[in-house]
């Protein structure tokens, strides 16, 4: 049980990781507003794994990089 926890952690913070860079390289790139909605979905991989791992740091951070996103998505 603790062990697919740990995997489940993993791979969601990984996950996290690879969608947060490819959607800074889309920023980079100028690919709107695919790099918003990378952004945004890394913000919540990330909430999502800040929570599971009860760090509330990483939790506040992703809120707020998801409120400024969305509201960037809404105004593309």
């Amino acid at each position: 049980m603790l062990s697919r926890h740990i995997n489940t952690n993993f791979y969601l913070k990984w996950s996290a990781c690879l969608v947060t860079l490819a959607g800074a390289l889309c920023t980079s790139l100028r690919i709107d507003p695919l790099n918003i909605y990378l952004l945004n979905l890394g913000a919540i991989l990330y909430l999502t794994w800040g929570y599971r791992i009860r760090e509330w740091n990483l939790v506040a951070i992703n809120t707020g990089l998801l409120i400024i996103y969305l509201y960037g998505l809404y105004l593309s």
